[in-house]
């Protein structure tokens, strides 16, 4: 059958996946080879190179993971799952059956070609697959590549929160209000705020955590239950202190603490008891054994941190927008974990009580499939599949609604069809439940509307026969369509501010610039330009030479990340446009206006305008340069000890006043620091401490600038007053009246004790006492400054002292024997690049990107 919608929906999840199709009107659940609605998104390989996907393949990770314990070798396991927490990664999956290694996108590949297997009626062309609503634009790309690699022609992406929605709102007799969608999978955590009003649903905001579901949970009994009580019975300080012997003991435990989980959701007590032989031994060679108990209650102190991180979420979510957790009218759950009477509780006592009326492992699936119908499949998919020996027909008609009554319009299309079309054709459309009918109506050489009659709060299938004359039915494709009444979608927004990255002219910091119509909650598709940004090159670029290049990073970033520093975000991708690129000499300062089409799916285009050479430049983006890299364990540990070492020293000055924010901090550090320690050689949980760091981080640079007002201010005048003397000896009328200005300034910023405009505002002042004694002076300029620098050593924060001093001693021996410009401003250069807070503009590099 020919279809001109879509109409399969696939939910492809983190630890069970599911595909639904529509029918007569209703999306209906395929049914899995064990007669499941979902099955486990695991792939397994065995020993004659064969593939198993699902429950066959859960019991075969179950057995890998339980005898690697033997070995405590990672590499003799076979079967994975999870790995869409890794989906846009490096991360690789080696099979020593196979002998070879497989990509997320390879292994979601093979979830996907059998879930497509349980239709066997009709070949799948076309799919719409679920994914989180903060899922980045590379793991969006990389769900892309595995529909393709899969076999479909079309896929069209759809966060799984507005699938979730669609399934909900097509029963609900709640058609206004607000409505919060608790999205808590095995892998990923989203919650979607959406204002519904007469029945249109659109997502207003939304929040989440890629590296927060399921998993953490399991993990959580592992670290908290289970290897306490090996502790206690066995000798595994040497499995606990090897990496790789760590993750592999972790991995095994996680199978015994998936299944007390899941049983603790439905009874207050479990045993875990391992069967013998199943397990490896101790330090000492004594064979593991697991035989205990797990209460209600043991688990309810493991697993409610991680649950109460979901809801502060949905409250930090409900706060943002000025909206009581009691006023929602749904709040509706998805994913398995939160069959949980501990999370629904917790849901209760803090936000307000979940509606239980939709399946929370089915929901998504279902909704895929309702959006599906209202898809078209693509042009290209349409014409390899028609049977042209039938009567084709064009049909034309809003595929959701909030009437009860639509226009549908209907054309025989003589181009696409190869049999013969009688002079009159007459078309009857029927609702599926025979309520309804159209009657028979001709339609001329131009086409036809029909009004049909919608059920209220249905989906409404329809049947179109198709007649001549004398009344006889003819062949005809399509044969049916569906019309969605009492709910309509909007359009899905952005779940991250898209920007870029540039260099700050004032700062000399590279910062995070938004795009502007790239801005969290934007409805996709969206455009966003740099007009009135005034961005520049920081250099020529000359024509043909490949060496040199504008490098324009692209960022998606959380709320509050504006002016932040760029590597506390999500990197895309870096374009770069290099002298080949470009007709002729762009000199150094010349004017760029960046343009970003952001499409659908996390599909991106990036255009560079050149007004100076009249030139657009149209840059692809690159899907390799977009895969994350795994992140290095050891520089990793080192940057939170570096975090933590600074969060000390502001206690320690004492200049930041407020205690309680400091203490919060110090135990969320505390807390990356022991989920890192628990599982440093996990290559998702390195990213799901790597993404939590950066939130801390931002927030130690916030109050690092309201500690540091003290000093800056001082700064500040100690700065203006140097220019002051400066500009008499070496000022014109000109900079007279900009330093008059700068002292107008000073007193609002001082009142305001804003640090980030106080440092804009010494660099300022900086860069135009260094233009006035490079002026006034010539190499003296680099001399004065040298001399600054050693006689106010002690009152800079130099990143490196030793060094500092070593280059000052250098500079000024230097002077005293030969005092030339092209020799010491190097010294000078890399003087200022030790002052970790203040960068003079045009000494410092990163000279490649674009700048304000």
């Amino acid at each position: 059958m020919a279809r001109t919608k879509i109409d399969y929906g696939i939910d492809l999840g983190t630890t069970n996946s599911a595909i639904s199709r529509m029918e007569n009107g209703e999306p209906t659940i395929k049914k899995t080879d064990t007669l499941k609605d979902t099955m486990p998104s695991c792939v397994s390989f065995n020993k004659k190179r064969r593939a198993r996907i699902g429950d066959g393949a859960y019991n075969a990770l179950k057995s890998d993971k339980r005898r690697a314990t033997k070995s405590w070798k990672k590499e003799d396991s076979n079967a994975f799952i999870e790995f869409k927490r890794t989906m846009g990664t490096d991360k690789k999956y080696p099979s020593s059956f196979m002998e070879k290694e497989f990509s997320s996108e390879e292994l979601s590949a093979e979830v996907l070609k059998t879930l497509k297997s349980f239709v066997t009626d009709e070949t799948i062309n076309s799919i719409v697959i679920t994914v989180p609503a903060k899922f980045t634009i590379n793991q969006k790309d990389a769900t892309s590549r595995a529909a393709v690699l899969a076999g479909f022609e079309h896929c069209e992406l759809l966060q799984e929160p507005i699938a979730a929605s669609m399934a909900y709102g097509l029963e609900s007799k709640s058609k206004d209000g607000f409505w919060l969608v608790f999205d808590f999978g095995g892998g990923t955590f989203d919650a979607a705020l959406l204002k519904v009003e007469e029945g249109i649903m659109k997502v207003i905001d939304t929040e989440g955590d890629n590296w927060l579901g399921g998993k953490n949970i399991d993990l959580a009994i592992v670290d908290e239950i289970i290897i306490p009580y090996l502790k206690e019975n066995f000798t595994i300080d040497e499995i606990l202190a090897d990496v790789q012997k760590q993750e592999v003991l972790r991995e095994a435990m996680k199978t015994y603490a998936e299944d007390v989980k899941i049983q603790l959701s439905f009874k207050d007590s479990e045993d875990i008891i391992s069967t013998i032989g199943d397990l490896g031994e101790d330090d000492e060679g004594e064979e593991l054994e697991l035989d205990l108990t797990v209460t209600i209650e043991q688990l309810r102190k493991v697993i409610a941190p991680i649950y109460q991180k979901s809801i502060d979420i949905c409250k930090q979510l409900l706060e943002r927008n000025s909206i009581a957790g009691n006023s929602l009218d749904s709040l509706i759950l998805v994913g398995g974990p939160t069959y949980s009477p501990i999370l629904r509780k917790m849901l209760e006592e803090q936000i307000t009580k979940p509606d239980t009326s939709s399946d929370p492992m089915t929901a998504v699936a279902k909704g895929a499939a309702l959006f599906a119908s209202t898809i078209s499949v693509s042009e290209e998919i349409q014409e390899k599949t028609r049977d042209k020996t039938k009567i084709q027909i064009g049909l034309g008609y809003e595929a959701t609604t909030v009437e009860e009554e639509e226009f549908v319009t209907v054309k025989i299309l003589k181009d696409k069809t190869e049999g013969e079309i009688p002079d009159k054709v007459f078309a009857e459309i029927v609702r599926a439940d025979k309520a309804w009918s159209s009657g028979k109506v001709e339609i001329e050489e131009m086409g036809e509307v029909i009004e049909v009659k919608l059920n209220a709060g249905k989906t409404n299938a329809f049947q179109v026969n198709v007649f001549n004359e004398k009344g006889d039915l003819l062949e005809s494709e399509p044969k049916d369509f569906t019309i969605i009444q009492g709910s309509k979608i909007g359009s899905a927004p952005l779940g991250y501010y898209v920007g870029i990255a540039i260099k700050s002219r004032s700062s000399g910091k590279l910062v995070f610039r938004t795009v502007k119509g790239l801005e969290k909650n934007q409805s996709i598709p969206a455009i966003g330009v740099t007009t009135g940004y005034g961005l520049k090159t920081q250099k020529q670029i000359r024509p043909g030479i490949a060496e040199d290049y504008i490098r324009i990073p692209l960022y998606e970033a959380e709320e509050g990340a504006e002016g932040s520093n760029p590597i506390y975000n999500e990197h895309v991708f870096d374009a770069k446009i290099s002298g080949e690129q470009l007709p002729a000499l762009l000199p150094e300062g010349s004017d760029v206006e960046i343009t970003i089409n952001y499409i659908r799916d996390g599909k991106i285009t990036l255009s560079a305008f050149f007004p100076y050479l009249d030139h657009t430049e149209e840059i692809i983006y690159d899907q390799e340069a977009g895969v994350q890299k795994e992140i290095d364990a050891s520089w990793l540990e080192s940057e939170i000890r570096k975090a933590k070492q600074t969060l000390n020293l502001i206690k320690q000055e004492g200049t930041f006043s407020d205690s309680e924010t400091l203490d919060k901090l110090g135990n969320e550090f505390a807390d990356i620091q022991k989920r890192f320690e628990q599982g440093k050689g996990d290559y998702d949980r390195k990213k799901e401490v790597l993404e939590n760091l950066r939130r801390l981080l931002r927030k130690l640079d916030d109050i690092q600038d309201a500690s540091e007002w003290p000093k800056t201010e001082e700064e500040l005048k100690d700065v203006f007053y140097r220019l002051e003397k400066t500009n008499e000896d070496f000022g014109n009328d000109k900079t007279n009246a900009v330093v008059e200005q700068f002292k107008e300034q000073i007193p609002q910023v001082i009142k305001e004790k804003n640090v980030k405009v106080a440092r804009e505002l010494i660099n300022n002042m900086r860069h135009l006492d260094y233009m006035l004694i490079d002026q006034g002076l010539g190499a003296q300029m680099e001399i004065a400054l040298l001399q600054q620098f050693n006689e106010d050593f002690d009152s800079h924060d130099w990143s490196d002292s030793n060094k500092a001093r070593m280059l000052i001693n250098q500079g000024l021996q230097m002077a005293a024997n030969n005092p030339s410009k092209q020799k010491l401003k190097p010294v000078v250069k890399e003087l200022y690049k030790l002052l970790p807070d203040v960068k003079q503009p045009i000494l410092s590099g990163d000279d490649e990107v674009l700048t304000d």
